[in-house]
């Protein structure tokens, strides 16, 4: 099945950009402690950093096939978000389809699955985010689905939204609210670095967040 893989493009370049700049705990508080997928998603190298428009996919179960549909239905600029049945024994990734994807402009891959050829491809610096790393192959034989909405990491993913990635984890951005959310994640690093400033001038974080306040309160009530 093939969805509305049209939509992947919905985000303007100028946000994506933006996005580039700020980190995903920062997104991820200003959207209320929502969009962070689940811890268990790590990136496979140090220094990573991924951002890019949702490409999402569903294999089969230990089939890589969807996953080779996909890099070339996907678009420059798009990151590959492979629901992959959170199965783990075996590569559904690596070093061939890595080299395909970057000849693409694919700027990155999430699976909730396990990838292969890991030196190779932290030579490569393709940013992937997977559940486990396997050396075991897959099969060929059949079609999931790409370009559809997918339950990923806890977290629904539509094609077309924002997929932003550091050593912190991935979080997802709603394509309609990316601008407002750009803008608040800037505000938030803003203000952190003020806050930087004054505890090396000599505050406290006690004083500066209020929790001096909160302290005394909790020891009065104990």
């Amino acid at each position: 099945m093939i969805g509305n893989t049209a939509a992947a493009k919905a985000v303007d370049p100028g946000i994506l950009q933006g996005f580039r700049a700020v980190s995903t705990a920062s997104v991820h508080e200003v959207m209320g402690r929502r969009g962070a997928l689940d811890a268990g998603l790590r990136p496979l190298w140090q220094g990573i950093r991924m951002c890019g428009t949702a490409f999402t996919l569903r294999a089969r179960v230990g089939d890589n096939l969807t996953l080779h549909q996909a890099i070339y239905a996907a678009q420059a600029g798009d990151v590959l978000v492979a629901d992959a049945g959170g199965y783990t024994e075996a590569g559904m990734w690596g070093d061939v389809t890595t080299t395909a994807a970057m000849a693409r402009g694919i700027e990155g891959l999430v699976i909730d699955g396990a990838v292969r050829d890991v030196e190779s491809i932290r030579q490569l610096r393709f940013p992937i985010f997977s559940r486990g790393v396997s050396m075991k192959g897959t099969t060929k034989k059949s079609l999931g689905e790409i370009g559809v909405p997918i339950a990923f990491g806890g977290v629904t993913v539509n094609p077309g939204d924002l997929i932003l990635g550091d050593e912190d984890g991935v979080v997802v951005v709603p394509k309609k609210i990316a601008a407002e959310v750009l803008e608040a994640a800037r505000r938030k690093e803003a203000h952190e670095e003020e806050l930087r400033q004054q505890l090396r001038a000599g505050k406290t974080t006690l004083e500066l967040l209020g929790f001096d306040e909160v302290i005394r309160r909790l020891e009065q009530e104990s």
